[in-house]
């Protein structure tokens, strides 16, 4: 699987005249999750979660917007970051 999945997004974010109807997410690196828990966000509390995703999306989404985030698709993304954390062997992991 990529280091980037795409998720698509049941409601798009609208930016102005455009509509971003799906993200990627990068893999963080630590420097990423500074200032972060990584049992906060393998927990997907949704404090950590709102404070690392301006950081990992592609396209960057602001931290307003990613606020604005429906459940199902703060759900989605909140289960890909927590999933950064399996182990590359895993049979669960997002490389495989």
């Amino acid at each position: 699987m990529t280091d980037q999945p795409e998720i698509p997004l049941d409601e798009p974010i609208k930016r102005g005249e455009t509509e971003i109807i799906s993200v990627r997410l990068r893999r963080p690196r630590s420097g990423e999750l500074r200032g972060l828990s990584m049992l906060d966000l393998m927990q997907m509390k949704v404090d950590s979660v709102h404070e690392l995703l301006p950081r990992i999306t592609v396209p960057p989404l602001t931290e307003l917007e990613v606020r604005d985030v429906c459940l199902a698709d703060f759900l989605k993304l909140s289960t890909e970051i927590a999933s950064f954390f399996l182990p590359k062997d895993s049979p669960e992991s997002p490389d495989e």
